[in-house]
């Protein structure tokens, strides 16, 4: 467990193992999500695994959960365009902890994907935000944002300049994120048991997903999507008898 937790970690951080690049996982063609699992051995779960990542949010078990406590205090240092998302990367040094049912996280990193990976009530938001965190176990927590199209995004618009427009490339991060304004005011989600939703698709992953989400702007959506060039989200996965709790 703890081999697979640190494998789900080094995915979730961007550091992509050589067997992934060997394997030419994407979102389109051969090596699409449908076939993630038949590309190698450590992709099996992908496709055998039974609490994956996304899912679509029909119901929820009331739990009385409390709202996430957010200490968000340093600035994203670099944007990493890796063919697969855009990912900002934080200093070793960055303290950036999410507190939640008495424990603590420290964001790793945070990407996006276009349209939204997970959905509600089978709609797709125009896209999500992943923040990854790790606990101190290793463990990985994600905190999932939605962005609705509406009005522009003041740190998306300062993220988006310095945004690489070509694959396995990456720049500074010279303008300071307040890295609290990518989040809702509202800090109530849904909890749920889930994966990493690219391969390996390691499970053990906590997921909360925001009820509330942020916007952005059409403009701000397709410069994103031109750089990707293609959608990247992974379809919903089975529920296989999971609860998502609120």
């Amino acid at each position: 467990m703890k081999m697979r937790l640190a494998k789900s970690l080094l995915i979730a951080a961007g550091l992509t193992p050589v067997l992934a690049l060997a394997s030419h996982w994407s979102y389109e063609g051969h090596g699409s999500p449908e076939h993630w699992g038949e590309l190698s051995n450590e992709f099996k779960e992908c496709q055998a695994g039974k609490n994956q990542s996304p899912i679509d949010i029909t119901s929820a078990l009331d739990a009385h959960i409390a709202p996430l406590d957010v200490h968000y205090s340093q600035s994203p240092v670099a944007l990493l365009n890796n063919g697969h998302t855009v990912q900002a990367s934080f200093d070793q040094k960055a303290n950036n902890i999410v507190d939640f049912d008495n424990i603590k996280v420290d964001l790793q990193q945070f990407h996006f994907h276009a349209p939204s990976e997970n959905t509600i009530h089978g709609k797709h938001a125009a896209m999500e935000m992943h923040l990854v965190h790790k606990e101190n176990n290793g463990d990985v927590v994600v905190v999932a944002v939605m962005f609705d199209i509406g009005a522009e995004n003041p740190a998306l618009a300062e993220l988006w300049k310095q945004m690489p427009q070509q694959a396995d490339k990456s720049a500074p991060l010279t303008t300071k994120i307040d890295m609290n304004t990518l989040l809702p005011a509202d800090k109530t989600y849904w909890r749920f048991s889930g994966s990493l939703t690219t391969p390996p698709c390691s499970e053990g992953v906590t997921w909360l997903v925001m009820k509330h989400p942020l916007t952005m702007s059409e403009a701000q959506l397709q410069q994103f999507k031109t750089v990707m060039h293609h959608d990247n989200n992974r379809p919903v996965q089975p529920l296989h008898g999971r609860v998502v709790v609120e």
